[in-house]
């Protein structure tokens, strides 16, 4: 009964693929022709062929992360149980036992694609916190300090959360917070600190600067995973929100909203490094009388194949959006112009091969490419410009090419 009610509700609240296993010897066949497939058990630590915890022994060797689910419990199993670093344990004979089941399971997962940054300075601490952290499945990146911590937000584009300790040897927790908020924004990462002060006046003082939650040590565990978890998942739903906003309905590429708001960021980042980038405006030629010809249908259908085509050429390592109309920006990581240039000549040359369909007739696609270099700090909007001024160019030169201070310096030698 418990195994049917289970595995419906952790499918059809979570979509997950379920495989049910009732013995050891099932859960065996399963593991070793799963290839991998599997991060998390829920298990029982009594099975018919495995009557002293063997499928718990055999999960972890196994290297997947583990949830009791049991009706033989007392608080000495229970603390056997934790000591083995099992994610949680949930008591079969409690009213809420499968609500409560499937909220654990959906911690794990939520946890298991949060990535967070622990910073502290001393060893022992950071040790203790580590070891709740990767226990509760978090993906965890280690910080000596607070300069640490800030160079690698700036190079890791995926972390999620900072936990730090609230005196760091080289900053505060609230200094390092400061220099979040105005790096990364107001929520493009949640940031918790730790104190083991007895100074309550800690934890208000460090909310009002923005910071998103404080939690005082001693740590009682059960506190520190419930709150880490609410964090957690509140930072993906402002994701999740963040991903919908940011994102060009048409083409499913970002916006000129998230152009805006994030390219900055990126090219900060990028000169603090000591480096240099560059940022290309791409315009579709003649785009307005293929709309008046073919129909807006047809537009849009350009529209689609050019920035899947961008998409697929850039990845994830650049920054691309549709800022309006049939131009597209995108803005380099750490390219120079030359490199750039040469980035641009392949997408020029793919765009120039594909091919749209419309009422039966073969229609060729053109673009041309305005490229400026960005070598030290000025407003976005001034990169934006260049790279503009560059467009206008390579459009009154006759379109379909790219026009850079690399071209016009090679123009001017021949």
């Amino acid at each position: 009964m418990f195994s049917t009610v289970i595995k419906y509700g952790l499918e059809t609240v979570h979509g997950l693929a379920v495989t049910h296993c009732s013995s050891l010897s099932a859960l065996r066949s399963a593991v070793d022709g799963s290839d991998g497939e599997f991060s998390l058990a829920v298990l029982d630590l009594n099975l018919p062929d495995a009557p002293n915890c063997e499928a718990l022994d055999y999960v972890i060797s196994r290297n997947i992360a583990a949830i009791v689910f049991t009706g033989s419990f007392n608080d000495r199993t229970r603390e056997t149980v934790l000591s083995r670093n099992v994610v949680d344990c949930v008591i079969k004979n409690r009213p809420d036992s499968i609500s409560h089941l499937i909220s654990v399971v959906d911690r794990a997962l939520t946890n298991a694609r949060t990535h967070v940054l622990l910073a502290d300075s001393e060893e022992a601490s950071r040790a203790e916190l580590l070891a709740l952290l990767r226990q509760q499945q978090f993906n965890v990146t280690e910080a000596g300090s607070g300069a640490e911590a800030l160079r690698l937000l700036d190079t890791c584009d995926d972390i999620d959360m900072v936990l730090c300790d609230i005196a760091l040897c080289d900053m505060t927790a609230y200094g390092l917070l400061s220099e979040i908020r105005q790096r990364h924004g107001e929520d493009a990462v949640s940031v918790v600190a730790v104190a083991a002060s007895d100074d309550r006046a800690h934890a208000a003082r460090f909310l009002q600067s923005g910071g998103t939650e404080f939690i005082q040590k001693p740590l009682l565990v059960e506190e520190f995973n419930g709150r880490l978890f609410q964090v957690a998942n509140i930072q993906k739903r402002i994701q999740a929100l963040h991903r919908i906003a940011a994102r060009d309905y048409l083409t499913d590429i970002y916006n000129r909203r998230y152009f805006f708001q994030y390219g900055p960021r990126m090219v900060d980042q990028c000169l603090r490094r000591g480096g240099t980038t560059s940022i290309a405006i791409l315009d579709i030629d003649h785009f307005k009388r293929l709309n008046d010809t073919y129909g807006h249908e047809v537009g849009d259908l350009v529209l689609k194949v050019v920035a899947k085509r961008l998409r697929a050429l850039t990845g994830d390592e650049h920054l691309l959006a549709r800022l309006g109309g049939e131009e597209f920006g995108v803005l380099f990581n750490e390219l120079d112009v030359s490199a750039a240039h040469d980035f641009c000549e392949t997408v020029r040359l793919d765009i120039a091969g594909a091919k749209v369909m419309a009422d039966g007739e073969e229609l060729s696609i053109t673009i041309s490419i305005g490229l400026a270099t960005i070598e030290g700090p000025e407003t976005f909007d001034n990169y934006l410009h260049a790279a503009d001024q560059f467009l206008y160019m390579a459009k009154y030169d006759g379109r379909n090419r790219i026009v850079s201070e690399l071209t016009l310096l090679k123009a001017m030698v021949s």
